[in-house]
């Protein structure tokens, strides 16, 4: 599982930037560098739990835009909108995020276990395989990290 490796590595990656999660720079983004890191993890966590009951009878099904972001890794910035599930609260706390932080390593290490054929619908890329959601979910991560990059760098 190649993105289970690189969804550990971009996790890594965003618990480097939890010393800044209250950094915010408003030409980049109206939110913070910890609205970031939340959203991600919010993502990766709730995602990990749909795919640990999810439905082995569908098949993948994607849509043109989960198409084309999953062939060309990328997701334009602005075009989404969260979900209100993995909307972060108005305040966020660094003990929040270090505890999704904890929960997102034990829902990878937990994720082999997971069925190969389970599946996970998205509301705009359509039905993904595991091994596509565990891609996506690398997709989305290094999306927000690039966003924090430029909060920090601009």
């Amino acid at each position: 599982m190649k993105h289970l490796n690189k969804l550990f590595k971009t996790i890594d990656k965003l618990e480097s930037f939890v010393p800044y999660f209250e950094r915010e720079n408003s030409k980049i983004s109206k939110s913070t560098i910890g609205w970031q890191i939340d959203h991600s993890f919010k993502v990766i966590n709730g995602v990990i739990e749909v795919l640990k009951t999810a439905p082995i009878t569908k098949k993948e099904k994607l849509s043109l835009i989960g198409r084309f972001c999953l062939a060309f890794s990328y997701i334009p910035r602005g075009k989404g909108k969260a979900p209100k599930t993995v909307l972060p609260p108005k305040t966020i706390s660094k003990q929040e995020i270090l505890k999704q932080l904890i929960l997102a390593k034990e829902g990878l290490n937990s994720i082999a276990s997971v069925h190969p054929k389970a599946t996970f619908k998205h509301a705009i890329f359509g039905v993904l395989s595991k091994a596509t959601t565990l891609k996506f979910l690398v997709i989305h991560t290094k999306h927000h990290i690039k966003i924090i990059e430029d909060i920090l760098n601009k």
